[in-house]
């Protein structure tokens, strides 16, 4: 009886991980926001994507939409700590050092 429990629990999980792809591939990288596997899904949906590409996302998008709210409290209190945020924060505050030193004029053509 408890093998049977493990075996439904197990199957359920496969399905849903290998069913909301956009979902589980948006939460592996930075932080994107709420909903990040279900905006990717629509980015491909508008985007120039061949018909078999459009169909599969087709597919996909209730499955990520649901794994998406399941994980909208992780979402809502993860802080980022990816590489690309890490030097984007980077940038932002060398930027913010060097805004005393005006940009060197460029020669007239």
């Amino acid at each position: 009886m408890m093998m049977k429990g493990v075996f439904k629990l197990a199957l359920v999980s496969g399905v849903v991980c290998l069913c909301s792809c956009s979902s589980v591939m948006s939460h592996t990288g930075g932080k994107e926001g709420l909903y990040p596997g279900t905006r990717a899904s629509g980015n491909m949906l508008e985007s120039n994507t061949n018909w078999g590409t459009k169909s599969l996302v087709l597919l996909d998008i209730p499955f990520t939409a649901m794994l998406d709210t399941v994980l909208l409290p992780w979402d809502m209190f993860r802080t980022d700590s990816s590489v690309k945020s890490r030097v984007e924060k980077s940038e932002q505050d060398t930027m913010a050092t060097n805004a005393v030193i005006p940009p060197a004029r460029m020669p007239s053509p």
